[in-house]
């Protein structure tokens, strides 16, 4: 991959147009909405590329457009078409299409209006069951496979999918470097300045100094560092930026003999969110043959430079609810079979952070955070608004799309600390 070599490398001399920190799916898809439009950008990443120790890392991700908040779904739709762009021009695909299955109590608040906001519809489990029903059947072929205990419901919808994590970080980065973008490794940023104060016009530059001397210049900067973003974010600015990172664990469990195949995505098996308390969710059986991968959402607060890589407490109320909702199919005998770390970044009220860092910065610096656990399937979209607001001061195709950005305003936590407008 190209590189960037004292501060001047790529594109000849003088400053790039976009530099931005942090090259996990954000920050990759960043750099590629950038540089597909001429831009010259440079992308930044303090660990090696495709690492472990942050949020895009993985076998799998899910993309669903059914959200208890309204804003999301179109933003997911866009992301689905970006989805679909990125892969045409990759020449591979990285998303693999399913259904999705949305289940949980029947009057939880956050489950009625998910499957409202996402037009999923609900299956007359009763009539389905009782077999006298043929819409109904239809609409429930996992009958078999899901025992919806009584007073929940479950409400499939057609937008679904499972995203391969590293190996779409990767398609991304390797576009990017496709259009001319410049990467490097390795360059762990510790201070981002402004030569000009807000207001005083244009020509302003924006250095980039990394814990090894380097500087580099750029017109504007994207920070999309994930867990570490309240830290980059205070230093460089003073904000105290609400995004707390928090550990969390990916599990893999056993397929039961005889139904490995009924699991997949070729079998049509969906994609799943089970609502409550634990949050549940799951993929088909496809990373690794026999094994299906379900997880709880959430977990505890952690350093990201600190984190003590335990799994306490995570394990357990994975396996009570596949012991009760899919105890004819899974195996959570002896746990699960594999176990992968992974950090979500939060913020207080789970809404992502997309805006103009604002203060001495104004519009030359802007930051994608706080994706809170379901920011992997809204890459390619928030990588092109982030993109759009840094090139243009604007982000059209949110815009043109529906996609409503101000619930995702840093001033919303100094109206509100608790985050909730």
């Amino acid at each position: 991959m190209a590189a960037a070599s004292n501060g001047e490398g790529g594109h000849g001399q003088g400053r790039f147009d976009v530099i931005v920190v942090g090259a996990g799916i954000m920050g990759s898809c960043a750099a590629y909405a950038a540089s597909s439009r001429g831009a010259r950008v440079l992308l930044l990443e303090r660990f090696d590329l495709l690492h472990h120790r942050g949020s895009s890392h993985g076998e799998s991700r899910t993309i669903r457009a059914t959200y208890p908040q309204a804003h999301y779904p179109p933003m997911v739709r866009l992301s689905r078409r970006l989805w679909d762009e990125a892969q045409a021009d990759a020449g591979y695909a990285v998303l693999t299409p399913t259904p999705h299955l949305d289940l949980g109590p029947a009057d939880d608040p956050a489950l009625v209006a998910a499957i409202r906001n996402g037009g999923a519809t609900e299956v007359a489990l009763a009539a389905a069951a009782a077999g006298d029903d043929e819409s109904a059947s239809a609409s429930w072929p996992w009958a078999g496979v899901f025992r919806v205990p009584d007073g929940w419901t479950a409400a499939p919808s057609e937008l679904g999918g499972v995203m391969k994590a590293t190996k779409a970080v990767a398609m991304f980065q390797a576009l990017a470097v496709k259009k001319g973008a410049v990467l490097r490794d390795r360059a762990e940023v510790v201070d981002v300045t402004t030569s000009s104060k807000r207001g005083e016009g244009e020509g302003s530059i924006i250095s980039v100094r990394t814990s090894s001397g380097e500087e580099f210049h750029g017109t504007k900067c994207i920070v999309t560092v994930g867990a570490w973003t309240s830290k980059l974010i205070r230093s460089v600015s003073g904000l105290d930026l609400p995004v707390q990172p928090v550990h969390t664990l990916i599990c893999y469990w056993k397929v039961k003999p005889g139904h490995e195949q009924e699991l997949t995505p070729e079998a049509g098996f969906p994609t799943f969110a089970s609502y409550g308390d634990p949050y549940i969710y799951g993929t088909p059986s496809m990373e690794f043959p026999g094994l299906i991968k379900i997880a709880m959402h959430g977990g505890p607060p952690c350093d990201p430079d600190g984190r003590d890589w335990s799994t306490g407490g995570l394990v357990e109320p994975v396996a009570r609810w596949i012991d009760a909702v899919m105890p004819d199919h899974v195996d959570t005998a002896g746990g699960p079979v594999i176990r992968q770390c992974c950090m979500y970044s939060v913020t207080p009220d789970d809404d992502y952070v997309v805006d103009f860092l604002g203060g001495e910065f104004g519009k030359d610096v802007v930051v994608g955070a706080g994706f809170s656990g379901h920011g992997f399937k809204m890459g390619p979209a928030v990588g092109r608004i982030l993109a759009e607001m840094a090139l243009d001061g604007v982000a059209r195709t949110a815009a043109d799309a529906g996609v409503d950005l101000r619930p995702l305003r840093i001033g919303r936590f100094a109206e509100n600390p608790k985050g909730n407008l």
